[in-house]
């Protein structure tokens, strides 16, 4: 006999099961039985807007409706829930749509907005989409995704996006939107990704971006976004990654940046952003910093009207600098209570002081600190703890003084590291070389000196790729003992690995990849290289004091791509070694007394396309073997004893006049003589068939790169004019190799 709790649970079960069924049907039920075929009706008539849909080879080759004498009352209605890029609930109706690359051609303006009201994931993202975004988007109100970024968008985003509530994801990036952006967006409570990067916005950052409290990613980089970084923007406490670079904010960072503890990234590059690196109002009172700025735009109008430039905002700055009261007590306020953070990037801005003492905390572990081109001074301090996770190290372009800091020896991660273009003194520092991780030294243009002699360091610089020393006062021979333990310069790359492989360990975090860039002087131009490439290996001792022979081990280093030697006091002749260098795409060799023939190996050198072997003491007729007949006059001009082509003489006795009585080595006047003239030389054939293909030239950032950065390049280097003028001025190009 069943007991009377059996039978009760047995009733139960019975009538959930019932319900369930029930509800299914009626959840089914409650969906009219012709809504999946109005769904790929409208989808279909959205794709006969399309252009080349219509192949079979097409994306939407499957978006086809069964013939009609196929449909009957005993076959399920059409839907388009087995369609490429379609995807369907329970219900068979369409919730989401995901037609990335699929080669879409036209406007958006057909899509289907009031038909497919239940979709809540759209991504037409990297297509050829035109035309602008159509204020009908407001109708998906269950979107929680949006992407339409990488296509050809252009107008105003519609404000009617704020009232998307129950979106999380917003991609517009890389299109042509313009105006600016607008409030409503900071209805989007849920919202936690903004990517707006590489448009055509402008205008003030709106503080309704404050109200965005679950936003975790923004990124609004190159754009032409003016004024100040919103205070509002402070109240994003789940941030984790900024992005901001390639803009026109000015002002100081937010003063209280530090509260965003779980900030990861922060990358606000080439903007006009002023002030200290820190609180701000540890050094003014945020009135007088105002009425500052105010003085600056009058007298920048003032400067314009008068047509002389912007010379005077360079003074206006240190003088600035010199009554702000910095201290090392306050520095470092903004960023050091975000003690997550990974990469910080400030670099082209107008920041001043010194660097935050607070950067010692064990607490932060900067994996990428890059504070170039701003107006930083000071001692660089003992900073980075024994625990530093430092992979990049860039402070070139400031005003540092004093000694390298031996506290870099416990930065063992180091792979990049960028000093050049400061007021650093001193002898070379051969610690540097137990970094065994470092690919990437640049020292140039600082206040070095004395001979390079490492006898007593048993492995140094293996890995090392990139080495620039020049514009300083090092003397003595060439380091032969350094030369033959550059390991990384003499494994021959070609055939072995991806000419496009990157040198150092990229920093990916989602949808950003960090990709440091050096300035290098190639074929005789001061360029950005945005992408270190695996096979870009350089050798960079110019305009130093170094004397005595070219020696031969230089041949060793056969990975090569770039080797500049010149404005020295080498003499003797060009070593046959050179000829070994079969990788090597630029040789610049000008303003020594070198002497004797040139080899007729340099010939063999079948990427060679730039050659400076003027102003020296060669002698003979000029070899046109193979790749040596490529190179104009430009090449050899400036040696009394070397005739033929494509010199204009045809003997010895026709040689060209010697070099002006004022010689260019004539110590300090010699230097000054020789960058001048540095500026003025042609950069020659042009690029040789890898260096096209793996670099091409572009904006830097981690940001695509386009012409407007050109235009606003253009003025900030105007601005810097007095910074500049006492310096070796070379034609800036900016190179990349890829996004």
């Amino acid at each position: 006999m069943v007991s009377p709790q059996l039978e009760t649970l047995v009733r139960l079960l019975a009538s959930f099961a019932l319900f369930i069924v029930l509800l299914v049907i009626i959840s089914q039920g409650a969906i009219p039985t012709h809504a999946s075929t109005q769904e790929a009706r409208s989808l279909l008539k959205w794709k006969s807007s399309l252009q080349d849909q219509t192949q079979s080879t097409s994306s939407l080759s499957t978006w086809t409706l069964p013939p009609q004498n196929a449909i009957d009352s005993n076959v399920e209605a059409p839907s388009p829930c087995g369609w490429y890029g379609i995807s369907c609930n329970l219900a068979r109706i369409v919730i989401g749509i995901n037609l990335t690359s699929s080669n879409i051609k036209s406007t958006i303006n057909l899509f289907p907005f009031l038909i497919l009201l239940c979709l809540t994931f759209v991504d037409l993202s990297s297509n050829e989409l035109l035309g602008s975004i159509p204020p009908q988007v407001n109708l998906l109100t269950n979107l929680m995704y949006l992407d339409l970024s990488y296509n050809r968008l252009f107008g105003m985003i519609p404000w009617m996006i704020g009232e998307l509530k129950k979106l999380e994801v917003l991609h517009l990036a890389d299109n042509k939107l313009n105006g600016s952006i607008p409030d409503e967006i900071g209805q989007l409570h849920l919202l936690n990704e903004l990517l707006l990067y590489t448009n055509q916005l402008d205008g003030c950052l709106p503080s309704s971006l404050g109200n965005l409290s679950s936003l975790v990613r923004i990124r609004l980089g190159d754009n032409s976004f003016s004024n100040s970084i919103s205070l509002e923007m402070e109240n994003l406490t789940n941030l984790e990654m900024m992005g901001l670079a390639y803009n026109f904010l000015t002002r100081p960072i937010p003063p209280n940046f530090g509260k965003l503890m779980k900030l990861r990234l922060l990358i606000v590059q080439n903007n006009e952003l002023v002030g200290c690196i820190g609180t701000l109002e540890s050094y003014f009172p945020i009135p007088l910093f105002y009425c500052l700025g105010i003085v600056y735009m009058l007298l920048h109008a003032y400067i314009k009207m008068k047509g002389v430039g912007d010379v005077s905002w360079d003074v206006t700055i240190k003088s600035i600098k010199v009554r702000d009261g910095c201290t090392p007590e306050d520095r470092g306020v903004t960023i050091c209570n975000a003690t997550k953070l990974t990469v910080l990037i400030l670099s082209n801005n107008r920041l001043i002081g010194s660097l935050p003492q607070c950067l010692s905390n064990y607490s932060i572990k900067l994996s990428v600190l890059d504070l170039r081109m701003n107006y930083l001074s000071g001692i660089i301090p003992r900073i980075f703890s024994l625990r530093s996770s430092l992979r990049t190290l860039d402070l070139s372009q400031n005003q540092f003084r004093g000694t390298l800091p031996q506290f870099l020896i416990n930065c063992r991660n180091l792979e990049v590291l960028d000093f050049g273009n400061n007021k650093i003194e001193n002898n070379f520092p051969t610690w540097l070389g137990t970094l065994i991780e470092l690919k990437v030294l640049i020292l140039r243009s600082n206040k070095f000196k004395g001979r390079l002699d490492f006898r007593s360091v048993a492995h140094l610089f293996s890995k090392l790729h990139i080495l620039d020393l020049s514009d300083n006062s090092f003397s003595g021979p060439l380091p032969v003992n350094l030369i033959v333990k550059l390991h990384g310069m003499m494994s021959i790359q070609i055939g072995q690995e991806p000419q496009d492989k990157p040198l150092y360990k990229r920093y990916v975090y989602d949808y950003m990849v960090y990709e440091n860039s050096v300035k290098v002087i190639l074929k005789g131009n001061e360029m950005l290289l945005m992408r270190i490439l695996t096979i870009f290996t350089t050798f960079d001792l110019s305009l130093n004091n170094f004397e005595g022979n070219i020696p031969d081990v230089i041949g060793h280093l056969y990975s090569l791509i770039g080797l500049n030697l010149s404005h020295n006091h080498l003499t003797g002749s060009i070593p046959l070694t050179l000829g070994n260098l079969t990788n090597l795409e630029w040789l610049d060799l000008s303003s020594n007394k070198l002497s004797g023939r040139i080899p007729r190996e340099l010939g063999d050198l079948t990427f060679l396309g730039y050659l400076d072997l003027s102003e020296n003491q060669l002698t003979g007729r000029i070899p046109q073997d193979k790749q040596l007949s490529i190179f104009t006059s430009d090449s050899f001009h400036g040696n009394s004893g070397l005739y033929g082509t494509p010199l204009q003489n045809i003997g010895h006795d026709d040689a060209q006049a010697p070099p002006s009585p004022l010689s260019f080595f004539q110590e300090d006047n010699e230097k000054e003589c020789a960058r001048n003239w540095f500026d003025r030389k042609a950069v020659g054939i042009g690029y040789a068939s890898r260096i096209v293909n793996g670099i091409s030239i572009a904006y830097i950032s981690w940001e695509t790169g386009r012409s407007k950065w050109l235009v606003r390049n253009g003025r900030r280097m105007e601005r810097r004019g007095a910074k500049w003028m006492k310096k070796p001025k070379r034609k800036a190009i900016k190179l990349h190799g890829g996004r």
